[in-house]
């Protein structure tokens, strides 16, 4: 069982502001925020799902190499707009919206955000 993730920004306010923007598509917001760290879940209510975060050590955030961090969502709708909003807030892409692999019924789409973290959002849906 998954608690939570956690990825490093080396720019807390840009990423936030990008988060902020792409994270409403996959059903989060921003819940908790300080100058250190910023939590998202689906609610003021519920448990932080994934934090951005300067690192501890206080050296540059890097993203790993085969790391990948991937949202469900309901539809195919909800993988294109997340697509398309990243891409318009400096996403890097990664993949278009398809399905992944042939034949299959899952649908995906890949970006990169400004500081290189991989992101995924992906539907089992065929709608």
């Amino acid at each position: 069982m998954i608690g939570f993730v956690m990825i490093g920004a080396n720019d807390l306010e840009s990423s936030a502001k990008f988060y902020d923007t792409i994270l409403k598509t996959v059903g989060l917001v921003k819940i908790y925020s300080d100058e250190k760290r910023i939590g998202y879940g689906e609610n003021n209510e519920s448990d932080i799902e994934f934090y951005i975060t300067i690192p501890a050590n206080k050296e540059a955030a890097t993203y790993g190499n085969g790391t990948q961090i991937s949202f469900l969502v309901k539809t195919r709708a909800e993988v294109d707009k997340f697509h398309e909003i990243a891409m318009a807030n400096d996403a890097k892409n990664e993949g278009l919206p398809g399905v992944r692999p042939a034949g299959a019924t899952e649908y995906y789409a890949y970006i990169r955000d400004p500081d290189g973290n991989k992101i995924c959002a992906y539907t089992n849906s065929e709608n």
